[in-house]
């Protein structure tokens, strides 16, 4: 079992297959997913694709996809 660290630079993480909505636009602007295993997954800034990547397991992310949908984050929308 590989360990992935938050933070760790996205393009180390060896074998990861980025996923990003198809809703970005032109300039890459859109946050990329990558699954890690059977319970986790990993989240980078298209824009920057060797910086950082959050690590997070699939319930956070379950649980992060729910609130967006209910819009509990609306307020932060620009």
């Amino acid at each position: 079992m590989a360990n992935f660290d938050n933070g760790m630079a996205a393009d180390r993480i060896v074998g990861a297959t980025w996923i990003k909505a198809s809703a970005s636009d032109a300039l890459n602007d859109c946050v990329e997913l990558a699954r890690l295993g059977e319970n986790e997954i990993a989240v980078r800034d298209s824009r920057f694709p060797s910086g950082p990547a959050l690590v997070f397991t699939c319930s956070e992310i379950a649980a992060f996809v729910d609130g967006a949908t209910r819009g509990e984050f609306s307020s932060m929308t620009v």
